[in-house]
This record gives structure tokens, C-alpha cells and sequence, in this order.
């Protein structure tokens, strides 16, 4: 009996330790968080959402790429089929990460706990939970999405009050910092991956034909992400394709 409440005691404290370490490590993706979301919050407000639906629009979705699409698809009136098909092209990379991430999970990882944690696979996320040199489970998990979460939604707040109080000028030029952030995203891994500058290259020059020929018909922002990310994945799958490891 001594032996059991000693070892619950630790089994406790291995739990709070693991929440605890959780929140420590979702501290830094939440500061990220904090400014990207802000130029979402600003941006998002100028195209004329209301800011109670742009802060909703934060809490209930946490992907950057898939909101800055979104909300152009919102502004430029497209249908809810275009919006379906260029958040399921945007975000299919979190479903991978899921499956991936469910492989080093512990016990206390039920099927609830699974469909609950799903919604805080993020990029950041899945890279600092995958690099943990044990197995994770649903305290970590919770802990680790709750500061990432909170920046988020918080920087989508202040960015949606900002641009409402801002001059027009001020909010244009805080705009830029959307394109530097992604800017950012791409040029590091770039630099080291020739396959990836060819990829991204040919992304560019396809949206500026689509954008700048004379077509016989207009297309909407939406169906030129879609068009984009699948013509230039498909290239990169096709030419550099990624060779697995014969032990896989």
C-alpha cells in the first residue's frame, strides 16, 4: 500500500513536471504567434470583416497561411466551394503531421484526447512535440498548444483594434510585415534546398502569368492559390521526388 501511494506520488508529479514543460515550450511559438497574428487581426479588419468575426475566425481555426487565404476569398466574395478546396490544399499538411505525431504518443493519448489535441497541430508544434526525446501525451500536448493558442487569438485582437484606430497609411505600411514574415518562412529552408528555390520559383512565376496575361476569364484570388500550390508540389513531387531510407 506504502509502495502503490509512492508510486502515484510520482506518477503525479511526472504529469505536473509534463504540463509544466509544456507551457514552458509553447511559450516562444506563442510571442511568434503574438506578431503574426496581429498583421492578420489588421489586415483582415481592412478588408472590412467586423472585428468580433475576425477574433472568432482566430479562435476556432490556428492556421496563419489558411486564414490569409481565407479572408481574401471572404473579401473578393467567392463562393464556399472555392473556400472549401483552398483550405483543404492549405492545411492537408496537418493531417500528415497528425498521423505522424500519433506514432510517439503515450497511453494517457486516447481517441478523445486525439481529436481534441489535433486542433493545436500547428507547424511550430508538431516540430517541438516530434523532437521530444520521449513520447508525449495529453498533458504536454494541452499544455504545449495553450500559450501558441492564446498569443493567436490575443494578436488577433490587437491587430483587428489597431487597424481600426490606425491612419490608413500607418496600417499599409504595417501590411509589408505580412509579406516579410513569409518571406522569412521560406528563405531559410531555401537556402540550403535547391529543389525548394525551384518550387517556390515556379509558384511565383505561375501566379504572376495567371495574375498578368490576358485571360479570356478572371480568376478569383482562391482558385489561384489552389491552382499554385497544387502546379507546383506536383513539379516538386514529379522532378525531385524525396528517396526513403531502404530501412523504412
Amino acid at each position: 500500500m506504502f509502495s502503490k501511494e509512492i508510486t502515484d506520488g510520482k506518477t503525479t508529479m511526472n504529469n505536473k513536471n509534463k504540463y509544466i514543460k509544456g507551457l514552458r515550450d509553447g511559450v516562444p511559438i506563442g510571442l511568434g504567434y503574438l506578431s503574426v497574428s496581429f498583421s492578420f487581426g489588421m489586415l483582415a479588419v481592412n478588408m472590412g470583416l467586423p472585428i468580433w468575426s475576425v477574433v472568432l475566425i482566430s479562435m476556432t481555426n490556428l492556421t496563419s497561411a489558411g486564414q490569409f487565404a481565407g479572408i481574401g476569398i471572404i473579401a473578393a466574395g467567392s463562393p464556399m466551394l472555392e473556400m472549401i478546396f483552398a483550405q483543404f490544399i492549405i492545411n492537408l499538411r496537418y493531417s500528415l503531421m497528425s498521423v505522424t505525431l500519433s506514432q510517439k504518443t503515450d497511453e494517457t493519448m486516447t481517441l478523445p484526447h486525439r481529436l481534441l489535441s489535433s486542433f493545436f497541430i500547428t507547424d511550430e508544434i508538431f516540430a517541438v512535440a516530434s523532437g521530444q526525446p520521449e513520447d508525449v501525451g495529453c498533458k504536454y500536448m494541452y499544455a504545449l498548444g495553450t500559450a501558441p493558442f492564446l498569443g493567436w487569438s490575443l494578436g488577433t485582437l490587437l491587430g483587428a483594434v489597431a487597424g481600426n484606430i490606425m491612419p490608413d497609411s500607418l496600417c499599409s505600411a504595417l501590411g509589408i510585415a505580412l509579406y516579410a514574415m513569409f518571406v522569412a518562412i521560406v528563405l531559410p529552408p531555401a537556402r540550403r534546398s535547391r529543389p525548394l528555390i525551384i518550387v517556390v520559383a515556379v509558384s511565383i512565376a505561375l501566379s504572376c502569368l495567371l495574375r498578368y496575361l490576358p485571360l479570356p476569364f478572371k480568376l478569383s484570388g482562391g482558385t489561384v492559390i489552389i491552382i499554385c500550390a497544387v502546379a507546383a508540389s506536383a513539379l516538386g513531387a514529379a522532378v525531385f521526388p524525396v528517396k526513403e531510407d531502404d530501412g523504412v
